[in-house]
């Protein structure tokens, strides 16, 4: 028989410990308040889903699934994303629901990871979910409800990066095949800059060509710097996405977040169902996003209940990493000792001092040793009652 694992978790996985379980669920009720006064109403999904319902459209690619099989040997994923198991609950059990819908989640997703990597493979995500709502009204709702989450955990300064996935595509289509495109968004989502110089500049493409498709690492800032792109391109169909950019950022503009916005045109994600506006959230000094989002119009209709829809998540961890929110005042914390003699004193005190919103711990004495008047540090009053009810 194998020796059994006594201290080590599985790969990827941690221990979370009082102090940041509270900060965890400040953060996350903090922001769920700035949800449900947009309307949005809490959901909650399985752990657990069938691969063949839920996996098959999830953006995570199945390496990175937790797979397991039921006992009828249907395989099953640990949730590896929201947005498809709420699609999913969209078409099924919310089918007579009218459109839109607004939703919101929180819980764990799990991602498998490389032994060397090191990375966590189990994430406290936050986020919404705005189905049946076309653009740009609906795309400016959630870019509006993304700040005003980030600004209610007070995020001292940050930064939402705007990208449209489908003007990527369509500039992409015409001047290469698929093949190269996706080469190219390879090094566009990874921010491999110099890769992606070099794959332009290697490439088939005439002088004109390259020289657009380099301007694009260039085509960031605010509305002068897209209307100076817009003069750049010349495709129908890039020239649409363009325009729904601007009509975008009109309606940002009656929001007032236009001042945390930039436009970034190389923006892309590694999911694949974007299909339009695409964006990140960004702290200063922290090298990854907080969080991203955009539209999928094409997701929800894999469940047979065609939809546009956007949506966000928000990652705990990173909130927590540089968010300057307090914890509440936390209440007078009472050690009450005592031996059998006194048990129905004790018991009928901490009542009494709860009942006042005191947190109040009860501890049977077997002898007064010092590891326990270690452990009374960390309480603001020891009341002894087997020393007549003295405080200490």
């Amino acid at each position: 028989m194998s020796k059994p694992f006594v201290f080590e978790k599985p790969l990827g996985m941690r221990d979370v410990l009082p102090d940041l379980v509270k900060q965890k669920q400040q953060v996350v009720q903090t922001i769920q308040r700035v949800f449900e006064r947009w309307g949005y109403a809490q959901i909650e999904t399985p752990t657990l889903e069938y691969f063949d319902t839920v996996g098959g459209v999830s953006p995570t690619i199945e390496k990175k699934m937790f797979k397991l099989l039921d006992r009828s040997g249907r395989t099953l994923v640990l949730r590896p994303d929201f947005t498809a198991p709420i699609a999913r609950v969209v078409s099924s059990i919310l089918k007579e629901e009218p459109f839109p819908i607004r939703l919101s989640y929180q819980g764990h997703v799990y991602r498998a990871q490389e032994k060397e990597a090191g990375r966590n493979a189990e994430f406290p995500e936050v986020g919404i979910e705005l189905i049946g709502e076309e653009a740009p009204d609906a795309d400016a709702e959630v870019i509006a409800l993304a700040i005003e989450a980030v600004q209610a955990v007070e995020i001292p300064s940050f930064k939402l990066a705007i990208g449209h996935i489908g003007l990527l595509n369509a500039l992409f289509a015409e001047v290469m095949d698929e093949a190269r495109a996706k080469t190219l968004r390879a090094c566009l989502h990874q921010k491999d800059y110099v890769g992606y110089r070099s794959q332009v500049e290697q490439g088939p493409f005439t002088d004109g060509e390259k020289a657009l498709l380099l301007s694009l690492l260039h085509w960031r800032g605010d509305m002068i710097q897209l209307q100076q792109a817009k003069e750049a391109v010349s495709g129908t169909k890039v020239k649409q996405a363009f325009h729904e950019l601007e009509e975008l950022w009109t309606c940002l503009e009656l929001y007032g977040v236009t001042s945390h916005l930039l436009f970034d045109l190389s923006l892309l994600s590694h999911r694949a169902y974007y299909t339009g506006v695409f964006f990140e959230i960004y702290a200063s000094g922290l090298g990854f996003p907080l969080g991203s989002g955009g539209r999928y119009d094409h997701l929800v209709g894999q469940f047979g209940r065609p939809a546009p829809a956007t949506g966000f998540t928000l990652k705990v961890d990173r909130i927590i990493e540089t968010s300057r929110l307090s914890l509440p005042a936390q209440p007078r914390r009472v050690l009450i000792t005592y031996t059998s003699r006194e048990r129905e004193q004790a018991v009928h005190l901490a009542r009494e001092r709860r009942q006042k919103g005191e947190q109040v711990t009860l501890h049977r004495l077997a002898e007064d040793s010092g590891e326990l008047k270690e452990a009374a540090r960390r309480f603001d009053e020891w009341v002894r009652l087997e020393q007549g009810g003295g405080a200490v």
